[in-house]
């Protein structure tokens, strides 16, 4: 990963939005910039100097992660050294005026933020910034596009293991338990999300979590998860049939099948993700099952599960080469039984790139 070309972007856009250090806290942002994977650190930008602060736990991780910035092993706690070190920087500079630094407003508590200001010295004003990691991270390299393949890949091993666990009188997290520790032996370092087995009735919860309910006889399965694997997400969704289907059933798994492939023929770069969004719910509302669909058709997947940006109506942000995005509508009847199908994409100028290459017929057990 080029740790020291991402940071160096992000400084050159520091004074663009009025501000003279930036402040970074979470975790996965810490992870794009500097490669840093421990739970306890602190990165400061200035335009012209990128210091890394953390505590004596993580002193060899830290030599060994972090690229691209200055490591500092701090005895205070990272926060306190971070503020220190700003203090003494602007001493330095001898300005005049008041030093901008920017913060993660949307990580950082109330509390931390309280006690960050009471840390600085006066002529340093924090500001809330705009979500500028966040942005960055919405558009994948190869390195990072590769990596979301492999994670993809072997989810797709999962669902064969679950395909041979799901039975009648079986208890979801018995399912659940048993596609984890596979993915464990695989390699993953951890599941993305709570593994999502629902079964029957509870099928119709969008995320009912695997529980100690027994499949039933006949019903749907929805069996949505992903794995990490070199610190990237993926995610997927394939809803299963156990017994006998129905005409009506099948007329159902059928629609949220074709919204789905409306919705995967609607991305492309240059299309805005409200029109992706209106592409599943478009045809779902044809078949009368638009009232049953409650939530967004897709999110960013990366460092975190839950990316930008949201395919969702009214989002206007406009989908570039290189986004990884998921495509998942799906029919809920509230009591009675629950539909989702759910892939991964990368965008691409022409269209977009399927990652997720299980298939989507309705399998029956």
């Amino acid at each position: 990963m080029n740790y020291k070309g991402r940071q160096r972007r992000l400084q050159d856009t520091l004074s663009a939005h009025l501000l003279d250090a930036l402040l970074v806290t979470h975790l996965p942002n810490i992870f794009y910039l500097c490669g840093f994977s421990g739970s306890a650190g602190v990165l400061v930008l200035t335009e012209a100097e990128s210091v890394f602060f953390t505590d004596g736990r993580y002193t060899a991780q830290a030599r060994a992660e972090v690229q691209g910035s200055q490591i500092a092993i701090a005895r205070k706690g990272p926060s306190v050294a971070a503020a220190e070190w700003l203090g003494a920087h602007t001493r330095r500079g001898r300005r005049a005026s008041p030093v901008r630094v920017g913060i993660e407003g949307e990580y950082l508590t109330v509390a931390a933020r309280t006690r960050l200001s009471r840390m600085l010295p006066s002529n340093l004003r924090l500001r809330e910034a705009p979500p500028l990691v966040e942005r960055a991270r919405m558009v994948k390299d190869a390195e990072e596009l590769q990596r979301i393949r492999e994670a993809v890949q072997l989810e797709a091993r999962l669902f064969e293991r679950a395909l041979k666990v799901i039975r009648p009188g079986v208890r979801e997290t018995e399912v659940a338990a048993e596609m984890e520790y596979a993915a464990r032996r695989a390699g993953a370092e951890a599941m993305s999300f709570p593994t999502i087995i629902a079964s029957g009735k509870r099928s119709s919860l969008p995320h009912g979590r695997a529980s100690l309910a027994a499949i039933p006889r006949r019903g749907f399965v929805v069996c949505d998860f992903g794995v990490i694997l070199a610190a990237y997400c993926s995610d997927m969704t394939r809803t299963v049939h156990v017994g006998r289907v129905s005409a009506a059933v099948r007329s159902a798994y059928q629609a949220v099948q074709e919204a789905q492939q409306a919705a995967l023929e609607a991305v492309r770069a240059g299309v805005a993700v409200s029109e992706v969004d209106e592409a599943a719910r478009k045809l779902l509302k044809n078949n009368g099952l638009a009232k049953y669909f409650t939530h967004s058709t897709g999110h960013g997947v990366g460092l975190e599960i839950h990316e930008a940006p949201r395919v969702a109506a009214g989002q206007s942000e406009i989908l570039r080469p290189g986004m990884v995005i998921t495509i998942e509508p799906g029919v809920y009847v509230p009591g009675k039984w629950g539909v989702r199908i759910e892939d991964m994409v990368a965008v691409t100028e022409q269209g977009c790139e399927v990652l997720t290459l299980t298939s989507k017929e309705l399998i029956t057990i």
